[in-house]
């Protein structure tokens, strides 16, 4: 390991790009700082800065996760790199690097709560990014906000709405994503400032209205047992959020692999310095932006993002053909014996199943966005995944299973049930899923999952860890897994589908990976 640590005066390879421009202020404060918006959103907002000129829209990013990111960040000079991994013709590695250094600064929430709520309410804040993923958003299965979640941030809450001022020095700690916007909004109400956009970049359906819909049933549960004395000023600052903010909703892609030890030993050859906060990613990028901005924005459409009026078609392609694939290769690819979601994409026993899915299944439910070949995308996505420069783990894909089926198969589900088809490769999704659930309690593997581990793992063991089928039929139960006003009929005929699935999986491999 190399004891030279990347800085703004580390001495590196000609072929690594440095920095175009360096920001003067900070613009944008982002919450849920971790790999893929240092792989995305870091560098739209960099390229826009460089090439618009404007200089003022550098990030304050809130890491949630990794606190030990903060004081890496701040001894590399804010500096942190990141490279476009990919394989030539012949199957060799090809390495784009960059540094990066459109990030200000970083800060934790366990300690520096404070500051992030002064930043969200200062007047050159312009707009607050999000990617928190799906957990993030501390919803129950039915969508709704879990009040248990976020009770400590409505209880800060109601302190700082009764005292009309925050001292940072002074605030409480925030325990959730969701209760930080919602308290910096409530600063920078009071601070008396201007308009400001809040911008999800999750991969959700219609993100941006989920945002504002969580938030608005935190502002409905804050007075609680005193609505009297909460009563007038609650009412005052949701008249001030409903005027002076708008709530985008957007689409983003770049596919970025969790940061393993072996990631960083890598990117530190291509540096010659460690980077404690380097990331690699695939080459190819996306960001799709609704345009309903409260004020001034970067220039993000000069570094290739694009603005509609209506971000869902692209949303609901990426979700369903994307996301929806994506899922499917990891469930497989763990009960193979696959480690890598390359591995799992070319795999014989998987490959039909994930083409049946993408293009039998998932394709003709999405609606096409304008301009968009769907077939060649589908294709596209494959090629992609297939791309074994990234080192994409199916572990790491299979995360948070619970939380994602819903959103990136029960559309499709409800599209091929309505016209009386099942569709083969969401069953075959489902059962993958099933036996990646059973053996894992099975095991006594963690099903990364924790949202619902307690939900599923008593479901498996109520129906026995030998039966597969059995279990399948006890995890389609499960409020939420399946989309809501499925006939009878329908659940039947697709439960049927999955058992066959299960059945034919549990004859076919005995892994898990």
């Amino acid at each position: 390991m190399s004891s030279v640590r990347l800085s703004p005066t580390a001495i590196l390879p000609e072929s690594v790009a440095l920095p175009p421009v360096i920001p003067e202020s900070v613009g944008i404060v982002h919450l849920g700082w971790g790999a893929f918006h240092r792989a995305h959103q870091a560098i739209y907002t960099e390229d826009a800065m460089a090439k618009s000129g404007d200089l003022s829209w550098g990030i304050l990013g809130d890491v949630e996760r990794t606190p030990v990111l903060v004081p890496a960040l701040r001894e590399q000079g804010g500096r942190f790199s990141v490279s476009s991994v990919d394989v030539d013709a012949d199957g060799n590695p090809v390495v784009d690097a960059r540094v990066i250094g459109s990030v200000v600064d970083v800060a934790y929430p366990g300690e520096e709560t404070g500051r992030l709520l002064a930043a969200m309410a200062a007047p050159t804040t312009r707009v607050i990014t999000l990617t928190i993923t799906e957990k993030g958003y501390c919803r129950l299965g039915d969508g709704n906000l879990d009040i248990s979640q976020v009770e400590p941030d409505l209880a800060a809450f109601r302190d700082e709405l009764l005292s009309r001022s925050t001292n940072p020095e002074s605030v409480q700690p925030a325990a959730t994503a969701i209760g930080l916007l919602v308290r910096g909004l409530l600063a920078r109400y009071q601070a008396g400032q201007q308009p400001i956009t809040v911008l999800s970049c999750d991969n959700m359906a219609h993100n941006g209205k989920v945002l504002r819909q969580v938030v608005d049933q935190f502002l409905a549960a804050v007075p609680g047992n005193d609505p009297a004395v909460l009563q007038a000023p609650l009412a005052d600052f949701i008249d001030w959020v409903n005027v002076n903010t708008t709530w985008p909703s957007s689409m983003v892609d770049r596919i970025t692999p969790a940061v393993t030890p072996e990631v960083l030993s890598q990117i530190e050859g291509t540096l010659g310095v460690r980077d404690e906060a380097g990331v690699a990613a695939e080459p190819f990028r996306q960001w799709v932006i609704e345009d309903n901005f409260a004020s001034e924005r970067p220039k993000w459409e000069l570094a290739g993002a694009e603005f509609v009026a209506d971000v869902a078609p692209w949303e609901e392609a990426k979700l369903r053909m994307l996301n929806g694939t994506h899922s499917l290769l990891a469930y497989a690819g763990r009960i193979h014996g696959y480690k890598t979601m390359a591995e799992a994409v070319n795999a014989p026993e998987i490959r039909p199943h994930a083409e049946m899915y993408m293009f039998a299944d998932a394709t003709p439910s999405v609606t096409v966005p304008a301009g968009a070949n769907l077939d060649e995308y589908g294709q596209g996505l494959l090629h992609r995944f297939a791309n074994p420069a990234t080192g994409h783990t199916t572990q790491q894909v299979s995360t948070d299973g619970s939380q994602k089926i819903p959103f990136r198969w029960g559309g499709v589900l409800k599209h091929h049930l309505a016209a009386g088809r099942v569709p083969q490769g969401v069953a075959y999704g489902l059962a993958a899923w099933s036996e990646f659930v059973r053996r894992a309690v099975r095991d006594g593997v963690s099903l990364g999952d924790p949202a619902s581990e307690a939900e599923l793992t008593a479901a498996v063991q109520g129906a026995g860890v030998a039966d597969p089928a059995g279990v399948a039929r006890a995890l389609l139960a499960v409020p939420g897994i399946l989309p809501d006003g499925l006939s009878a009929e329908s659940t039947t005929a697709l439960t049927d589908a999955v058992v066959t699935d299960v059945e034919q999986l549990a004859t076919e491999t005995d892994g898990l990976v």
